[in-house]
């Protein structure tokens, strides 16, 4: 290169051309932070439109369906009418041809807390947590189809290609951190939820917005992030090869400019450079004690995988991680990895409650007594829930038609419970609440009017919760 070419050269090329590899790139990223590189990103700084009650969020979604009338939404009825024809008045739309039998729940139930809430024996260590808890029972789906029932939830819409409820959050309130990336994903070790990534996706927002997924069972937890074992593979090779990628890179983005893929492509490398050295320090939990370790299960095989997760999560929390999705079921298998308990309710559900149970009552305690659970949302959801009737003689059908979240922390107010099903748990009689409602109050809480975050797309002002929804104040404190 000569003097003549290099002088031309902006200061984004300069560093490419000189940084060398991945130092060099997390240096444009530092000085891209500090506002002395020139490129087309918008300030991280968010703009709020009131003042916010809570900064980050933990999703946990349970992957197939999770039954509301074998965990949280009571029902006496069932009790009492077990074993009789259940006939709701009106057709029901099953796989099977009738409605089964009404089916009481395989787990008993207790109150809980002072609120005296009750919920099933399935999940104790959660139920020791209602007080923190608001529970929203009234909840409807669009649609009893899995996929678009999940994108539903992660996105507000039945239709893949809209962003997820963490991108929206990233795009609106920006970065809390240097080293991790602000929307991050901890997937089922088993494999992905219907529609997969596409629920963590940016959509239309600028592909830097999705999320990033992390696997922290497994022995590489991010993809790529380091070059491949291999004596063919040298630190100096790697280097020299990861120049030869920025020189492409940097051709391909002058040939397409206001192309916002490369660019996230570009901050994927420079988040890549900064999490070769905080990824391994907030995945390694060697460093927590015994007894946190034994809060969140970690200790035990069937709580391990989850209790890590949401472990993991608070130490990302901690460090200024933005949102944090983490799912409970994967795919259909044999058996059932996952929450669609058409065959099994007790066998199936027992798993899965069990393994999500401790560990997302330790994170609840973890964050509470270290005080930040006042400003971190955890939401508890599913797709659709789960019939009151059998499905052959021990599983249940799809029910999108009454169903339970619930949140806790950063605003919510504790041991409430807001709308109701029927007697049957069948469907929302009481204040019926959609995704959107429950989009909109964590939009509410982190300061953010749901209507007034838009962007324009295809000529149409998009927002999460489409033009729908209504902040739920019922349920802040």
């Amino acid at each position: 290169m000569t003097w003549q070419q290099t002088t031309a050269c902006d200061r984004r090329r300069f560093l490419w051309e000189f940084g060398g590899g991945l130092g060099g790139i997390a240096l444009a990223s530092m000085l891209d932070r500090d506002g002395l590189l020139a490129n087309e990103r918008a300030s991280s700084s968010p703009k709020l439109h009131h003042s916010p009650r809570a900064t980050r969020v933990v999703q946990f979604y349970m992957s197939g369906a999770a039954s509301q009338c074998d965990l949280f939404d009571y029902k006496p009825a069932l009790v009492k009418k077990h074993g009789e024809p259940f006939d709701p008045g009106e057709k029901v739309e099953l796989f099977q041809s009738d409605p089964g039998k009404v089916m009481q729940s395989p787990w008993k139930w207790r109150a809980h807390g002072e609120s005296g809430k009750m919920i099933s024996d399935l999940v104790p260590h959660i139920g020791s947590c209602a007080d923190d808890i608001a529970f929203v029972h009234s909840m409807i789906s669009k649609s009893n189809v899995h996929g678009p029932a999940t994108l539903m939830q992660a996105t507000g819409f039945v239709l893949p290609g809209f962003p997820s409820i963490g991108s929206w959050v990233h795009y609106a309130l920006g970065s809390l951190n240097d080293n991790l990336p602000t929307f991050v994903v901890l997937p089922d070790s088993r494999g992905f939820a219907p529609s997969g990534p596409q629920n963590w996706a940016a959509g239309f927002l600028p592909a830097t917005y999705q999320g990033t997924m992390i696997r922290p069972s497994s022995k590489n937890p991010i993809a790529d992030l380091f070059p491949p074992e291999s004596a063919y593979v040298t630190k100096q090779g790697d280097a020299d090869g990861l120049e030869v990628l920025a020189k492409i890179n940097r051709r391909h983005a002058e040939e397409r400019r206001g192309d916002s893929r490369l660019d996230a492509r570009i901050r994927s490398y420079e988040l890549a450079a900064k999490l070769q050295i905080s990824a391994p320090a907030v995945l390694d939990i060697s460093s927590e004690t015994e007894q946190t370790q034994q809060l969140y299960g970690v200790d035990q095989k069937e709580t391990a995988e989850i209790g890590r997760n949401c472990l993991v999560a608070r130490r990302m929390l901690e460090r200024g991680v933005r949102f944090v999705q983490i799912w409970s079921g994967a795919d259909n298998g044999h058996p059932r990895r996952n929450w669609d308990s058409h065959e099994d309710v007790k066998r199936d559900h027992g798993i899965l409650g069990q393994s999500i149970d401790k560990p997302i009552a330790g994170l609840i305690k973890d964050l509470k007594q270290r005080g930040m659970l006042d400003d971190t949302i955890i939401l508890w959801t599913t797709e659709f829930g789960r019939m009151p009737c059998s499905q052959g003689s021990l599983g249940r059908d799809h029910n999108p038609f009454g169903f339970t979240n619930w949140l806790a922390g950063g605003g919510i107010k504790g041991g409430v419970s807001y709308g109701a099903t029927d007697e049957w748990s069948y469907k929302a009689v009481e204040n019926p609440a959609y995704c959107y409602d429950i989009h909109a109050t964590i939009l509410h809480l982190l300061g953010i009017n749901h209507e007034r975050l838009t962007v324009r797309h295809n000529g149409i002002d998009r927002r999460l919760t489409d033009v729908h929804g209504h902040v739920i104040r019922e349920i802040i404190a």
